[in-house]
């Protein structure tokens, strides 16, 4: 089973991605546990407290030391990994979900205001991700992320463990082929005759090409992105 603790300041935020479709099954059947917590719960502040302006000055605020250190320290176990969503962490990618779905317990630390501050990241940090190269109001949509993906890769969580195995990005970093289902044409618009031949070999052989070729449109769509 993978355990999976958040701190955040807005655990509702969660309440509707955990309680629907693969999230909900995969914690009904007890393959991923996952508990949100708000870390105001563990402010030394009267006024429940976690945030404080910058030394040296500049705008907003930044999330302080004492909640954060305390709520690691009464979560983490010997075999943790706590993780900070950031802009600043390496990029997310499905290598490194794989990694975290053969974890047992993660610890993820959402980020918000102007900062957190920086003896999070030095002392507590066994992890620092970013879901991509922009900024958001904070990291609950990046933990979301995070626990989808690498929910799925729980053995146990999909139906069908061959569905993870052929999901763009696990095949050797290819993306999926295209997909198609009943009616046969639709619209004027046909399912491939490879696909209705019932010759596996061949219908391996189109889908390996297809996935090549959905890979490469889609790295010289990035490319022309970055060249804008």
């Amino acid at each position: 089973m993978l355990r999976i603790d958040v701190l955040t300041l807005f655990p509702d935020m969660f309440t509707g991605v955990l309680g629907e479709s693969i999230m909900q099954r995969a914690r009904q059947k007890g393959l991923v546990r996952i508990r949100v917590h708000n870390l105001r719960d563990w402010s030394a502040d009267k006024h429940r407290k976690v945030d404080d302006s910058p030394y040296g000055g500049g705008p907003g605020m930044v999330l302080s030391c004492q909640p954060i250190f305390d709520a690691v320290a009464s979560l983490k176990k010997k075999e943790s990994r706590v993780i900070l969503l950031s802009p600043q962490g390496r990029r997310f990618d499905h290598p490194a979900a794989k990694k975290f779905a053969r974890r047992a317990h993660l610890v993820m630390i959402c980020g918000r205001y102007e900062g957190i501050d920086e003896r999070v990241r030095a002392a507590l940090a066994t992890d620092e991700i970013s879901v991509g190269d922009y900024v958001l109001t904070g990291g609950e949509i990046p933990a979301m992320v995070l626990i989808d993906a690498v929910s799925r890769l729980v053995p146990g969580v999909l139906g069908n463990e061959r569905s993870a195995e052929n999901e763009s990005f696990s095949a050797g970093g290819l993306l999926e082929y295209p997909q198609y289902t009943r009616p046969r044409v639709y619209r004027g618009l046909k399912v491939p005759a490879v696909l209705l031949t019932g010759d596996h070999k061949k219908i391996e052989a189109w889908r390996f090409k297809e996935s090549l070729k959905k890979t490469r449109s889609a790295l010289r769509k990035k490319i022309s992105l970055r060249e804008r």
